[in-house]
């Protein structure tokens, strides 16, 4: 497998899935500042990723075939789509303690992500400003 196929490969399914590459221009001395937000970001998603993995692999030990007897995750690249399907069937099908991981499972996927404080009042006043100018 040649260096270029390897890395293709690692962007679409492997370690850097779900991420981008972004180059910005900053003031020397908050570069250390934008890279540990950076890190913050990464590892946020990285954790909640691994949490909707621990609820997929519980739902499926606790209510197999009960509730997933006619579903096919197979065809579902995305995990939060998989969790969307599997917490959809839980709530249809499963019990009450079903309907509760469900529950959990949906929160966690609407969660909005936790954004580092020095962070969020600038990015929104840059925000701001930009959707302002671009109406005119």
């Amino acid at each position: 497998m040649s260096s270029r196929e390897r890395l293709r490969k690692y962007r679409e399914v492997g370690g850097a899935a779900d991420f981008v590459r972004v180059e910005i221009l900053v003031p020397a001395p908050d570069r250390d500042a934008v890279l540990d937000f950076a890190r913050e970001l990464r590892e946020n998603h990285r954790m909640k990723k691994e949490r909707m993995v621990e609820f997929l692999r519980a739902a499926t030990e606790r209510y197999g075939v009960r509730v997933f007897d006619n579903i096919d995750l197979s065809n579902v690249e995305s995990l939060t789509g998989k969790c969307r399907i599997v917490a959809n069937a839980l709530m249809e099908r499963g019990d009450a303690r079903a309907f509760a991981m469900a529950r959990r499972m949906l929160s966690e996927l609407e969660a909005e992500p936790r954004v580092h404080a020095g962070f969020s009042g600038h990015a929104a006043e840059v925000g701001g400003r930009n959707s302002s100018q671009n109406r005119r």
